[in-house]
C-alpha cells in the first residue's frame, strides 16, 4: 500500500479534491479531524492552558475559535500548539494507516494542510499539492466571510504555494469549474494507479 499526502494552502480546494478521491473509493485520513479529536483530551486541555492561559476550556471542551484567534495569526504560537497536538495526531495517523494496510487497501490519502511545514511529507510515499491562482484563493476565502487581513496572515503562516509545487510529486490544478477539477482528479487517479503498481512491482523484486 502507498501513502499519498495531499496538501495545499487554505482556499486552494484541497478538501474538495480529497472528498472527490474518497468518493472514488480511496480512503482518506483527515489530519484536521484527528487534531480536533486530540483537542478533546483532558491532558491536552491542561497543556494548552499552561501554554496559552486559562479561559480556553468551557464545559470540558476547548473553545476552538478563541484558540484560533491566538495561534493562526502568530507563527510562533502556532508552532507551540503543534508541539502539543502533532505527536498525538501522528500516533493516530500511523495506527489508521496500519489498519488500512491490513484491510488490503492499495492506497490511502493523508489530507493535511501542513505536510511540508511539519516535515510529515518526508515519511509518505508521494505528495500531491492542490494549487490555484492566488487571486482566486483570496476570492474563495472572502466568499467564506474571512477578513482580508486574516486571509493574508493565514496565507503567510504557510510555506508559499510555489515552493510546495516544486517539492511535490504531482500538482493538481483547481483554477476552473468543478467539472475541470473532476477531469484533473481522473488524471490524478491514473497517476496513483501507476505509483501503486510501480511500488508493488518494486517490493516484489
Amino acid at each position: 500500500m502507498i501513502t499519498i499526502g495531499i496538501t495545499g494552502i487554505i482556499g486552494s480546494g484541497k478538501t474538495t479534491a480529497c472528498a472527490a478521491l474518497k468518493a472514488r473509493g480511496i480512503p482518506v485520513i483527515d489530519l484536521d479531524a484527528l487534531a480536533k479529536e486530540t483537542l478533546t483530551l483532558a491532558e491536552v486541555h491542561e497543556e494548552i492552558q499552561r501554554e496559552f492561559g486559562s479561559g480556553l476550556v468551557a464545559d470540558g471542551m476547548i473553545v476552538v475559535e478563541k484558540l484560533k484567534d491566538i495561534v493562526f495569526t502568530d507563527r510562533e504560537k502556532l508552532r507551540r500548539l503543534e508541539s502539543i497536538t502533532h505527536p498525538r495526531v501522528r500516533d493516530e495517523l500511523w495506527r489508521q494507516v496500519d489498519e488500512f494496510a491490513r484491510a488490503g487497501e492499495r492506497a490511502v490519502i493523508i489530507d493535511g494542510p501542513l505536510l511540508f511545514e511539519t516535515g510529515l511529507y518526508a515519511k509518505l510515499d508521494r505528495t500531491v499539492v492542490v494549487t490555484a491562482d492566488m487571486d482566486m484563493v483570496r476570492e474563495r476565502l472572502k466568499a467564506r466571510g474571512m477578513d482580508p487581513d486574516d486571509i493574508e496572515k493565514r496565507i503567510s503562516n504557510q510555506i508559499p504555494l510555489k515552493e510546495k509545487e516544486e517539492a511535490a510529486d504531482y500538482v493538481l490544478f483547481n483554477n476552473g469549474t468543478r467539472e475541470d477539477l473532476d477531469r484533473n482528479i481522473e488524471a490524478l487517479l491514473e497517476r496513483i494507479n501507476e505509483w501503486e503498481v510501480r511500488t508493488r512491482c518494486t517490493s516484489t523484486t
